[in-house]
């Protein structure tokens, strides 16, 4: 079964989990979501797999800050998706998804059980 991995090359934890997966001889389709941002319908979806709190997608760095964003905004669902549409670059990474289940990458010891699994 293919994995996904929606990833940002400039981002290390994302590398290896890219790195681990080839490792593992997993097979995988790359998605570098800045360039092929996820839509409405596919945001629900992931979060549907997603193992993690939806909210955690969401990534709070110095852009998030910048936008004015707090936790507040981004505790539901339907926030988290309308975040993530309007800001793909807030998107956490590397997400990893296969059949009916997703995870964050992140810490990067998560990855190698997950395609293992």
């Amino acid at each position: 079964m293919t994995t996904t991995i929606l990833h940002n090359q400039r981002c290390s934890t994302s590398r290896a989990a890219v790195d681990a997966a080839a490792q593992a001889g997993a097979e995988v389709s790359i998605r570098n979501y800045l360039h092929e941002p996820l839509d409405e319908a596919e945001l629900r979806d992931l979060i549907a797999r997603l193992e993690d709190p939806a909210t955690d997608l969401v990534r709070r760095d110095p852009a998030f800050e910048r936008l004015g964003l707090t936790d507040a905004d981004v505790a539901t669902v339907d926030q988290v998706v309308a975040v993530l549409v309007a800001h793909p670059e807030l998107t956490q990474r590397p997400v990893l998804v296969r059949g009916d289940r997703a995870i964050i990458g992140r810490p990067k010891d998560r990855v190698p059980g997950f395609l293992a699994g």
